[in-house]
């Protein structure tokens, strides 16, 4: 089965791996984004597509894996109705997290929007660093 994969941003203090994890097979929707591009590539995803969980803020870094279980439906949180969500669920830990100043020491992931669009927070992942990414936090 052909996937995309994503990274998806969460503050720690708001939504961790752990609340993720707690959640089960049942999954979590992935609410509040109000940002249309973040939006955008929430519209995109597809079931069975991977997302790389990053906790934001202080530590910077991809702890875990994620999967999309229901893709783009409405967001009970946004009152305008103009925003939506997908629903994930985890797959598993980041055996070892890799942190953003790791990710920006590899040349190879420069091009990252993690790098070049700091602020979005949900954005595509192309497979080849997909993989790189899975290798250096310990899954391979």
């Amino acid at each position: 089965m052909a996937r995309n994969y994503w990274l998806m941003k969460s503050e720690p203090g708001t939504w961790s791996w752990d609340d993720q994890l707690a959640k089960g097979a049942e999954g979590e929707g992935w609410d509040g984004v109000r940002n249309y591009q973040a939006s955008n590539n929430m519209k995109a995803m597809k079931i069975g597509d991977r997302a790389f969980f990053y906790h934001s803020v202080n530590e910077k870094r991809i702890v875990g894996i994620v999967e999309v279980i229901e893709e783009y439906h409405p967001d009970p949180t946004d009152a305008s109705g103009r925003f939506g969500m997908v629903t994930v669920q985890a797959v598993e830990p980041m055996p070892e997290p890799v942190s953003l100043a790791q990710i920006k020491a590899q040349p190879d992931l420069a091009e990252l929007p993690l790098i070049k669009q700091s602020r979005l927070s949900v954005m595509p992942i192309p497979e080849s660093a997909w993989e790189e990414i899975c290798r250096m936090g310990g899954l391979t």
